[in-house]
């Protein structure tokens, strides 16, 4: 147990008895959680954190995939910012989507990505003869997410969360690839503001933001005076956190406006342009949520697969999928497409740095030493629209994989990497999506 507390704090109070006898507002809760001293039981096991990252259309194979195997591997342009991150860094090169029936590539692709199992027939016209609807299976994600809720000592405040990034409002195929279950896709949550208001359940406009701290300022200062130095310290860097949220929500809110907009309408920061920022502040909000235990796992879906993006701050005006149907030999389609996912490594290896720099709540190390990050896309390709070598790009630590290696299969099933994950995070299946994919089990050599 902790020392220097001004009035002790015994392990088997928990969080809520400990507002109950302060008489503190229920509205403090979320500031509390993860402070060591008001733990349920002590000796609870390490917390394991799952996020999967996704970007759309593709990659730039030669600019992307190491020459070299093992652990000596050399970072090409499209992975240099995850240098920092290099011995923690885990490449999967021949991990491939078997999954066929209804659907064109795309649909299939980031349909089946999480699934493993296929598109039910639909209406859904794409670019293949046949229609296609939603997928036939739930997400591996959702699939942990329930494992986990139904242990008390794993059980957070909403299991999971879907983070977006301008990913379309209409649902279709194109656009979804979390899903609940069969016919259940999961809408990611777009906007900071609406991630926000969903985290806290306080600003129900943007006049009153800046009340979540002030009107907690009396129950928090009584919290501070009853824990130890340790949990006032982590409490403190919850707090600045939400404060610099609010300011940055706040601002970007009134930024050309001339004046406070009481009520933020769906879709008004949905905007090409504001794209690094909104990337900013949801990875912002997905590490805070982390570590103030509110989920286990999460999503960071940016676009949606025949994305359109236009990457007008890179000085790219084409638009995403346009690009990435260019051929090989178009060597400015190649450069800006790698430039592209370039930044989208940045803003893995932002994500990345962010947990690194957040300690592990009552616990040792970061949140990273914790989690792992999946990056991944629907394709292998853009222009060949293959299923083959989806790029699998995993960062961090958590499941227990040893990292810092770059490895390559023999065009194996990605049904066996989903599987690979729940081991990882405890639940042993034994087959994920179309069984016909799972015979040989989880991928061998992630954990010697």
């Amino acid at each position: 147990m902790s020392k220097n507390y001004t009035t002790p704090v015994t392990v088997t109070n928990t969080r809520r008895e400990f507002l109950r006898k302060l008489g503190l507002s229920a509205a403090v809760l979320p500031f509390l959680a993860n402070l060591p001293s008001l733990a349920a039981a002590e000796g609870e096991p390490r917390k394991q954190r799952l996020i999967i990252m996704f970007s759309p259309d593709g990659i730039v194979p030669s600019t992307f995939w190491p020459d070299q195997e093992g652990e000596s591997f050399t970072l090409k342009e499209s992975l240099k910012p995850l240098e920092p991150f290099r011995n923690r860094t885990l490449l999967l090169h021949g991990v491939c989507d078997r999954v066929r029936g209804d659907g064109d590539n795309h649909m299939r692709g980031i349909g089946c990505l999480l699934t493993g199992a296929e598109l039910f027939p639909g209406n859904i016209q794409g670019g293949s003869d046949t229609p296609a609807g939603w997928s036939s299976g739930i997400s591996i994600d959702q699939e942990i997410k329930n494992y986990l809720q139904q242990d008390a000592a794993t059980r957070t405040r909403f299991g999971s969360l879907e983070f977006g990034v301008l990913v379309p409002e209409r649902a279709d195929t194109w656009t979804r690839m979390a899903y609940a279950g069969p016919n259940k896709p999961i809408s990611p949550i777009n906007s900071p503001y609406q991630m926000f208001n969903k985290l806290y359940g306080r600003a129900k406009d943007q006049e009153i933001f800046k009340s979540v701290l002030d009107d907690l300022q009396d129950d928090l200062n009584r919290v501070r005076s009853q824990v130890s130095t340790e949990d006032r310290q982590i409490l403190e860097e919850h707090t600045t956190l939400v404060r610099e949220m609010e300011h940055d929500l706040q601002q970007a809110n009134n930024k050309d406006i001339g004046h406070a907009v009481p009520v933020l309408e769906p879709g008004v920061r949905a905007d090409n342009d504001n794209i690094p920022q909104i990337s900013k502040l949801q990875i912002d909000l997905l590490v805070n949520s982390f570590a103030a235990d509110f989920a286990r796992v999460a999503t960071l879906q940016y676009t949606n697969s025949v994305g359109q993006a236009r990457f007008r701050w890179l000085g790219i005006e084409d638009g995403q999928h346009d690009l990435s149907h260019k051929p090989d030999s178009d060597a400015d389609a190649q450069e800006k497409l790698t430039r592209i996912n370039k930044w989208y490594c940045e803003q893995l290896a932002y994500l990345a740095k962010r947990l690194a720099d957040t300690p592990e709540p009552g616990g040792s190390g970061s949140l990273l030493d914790n989690t792992l990050i999946v990056w991944t896309n629907e394709l292998g390709q853009g222009n060949s629209h293959t299923l083959d070598n989806i790029p699998f790009v995993l960062v961090g630590n958590g499941l227990g994989f040893k990292m810092g290696r770059s490895l390559s299969y023999p065009k194996v099933a990605h049904n066996r990497l989903l599987m690979s994950l729940a081991h990882g995070m405890g639940h042993q299946i034994s087959r994920f999506g179309n069984p016909d994919f799972c015979g040989d089990g989880p991928l061998p050599n992630l954990t010697v």
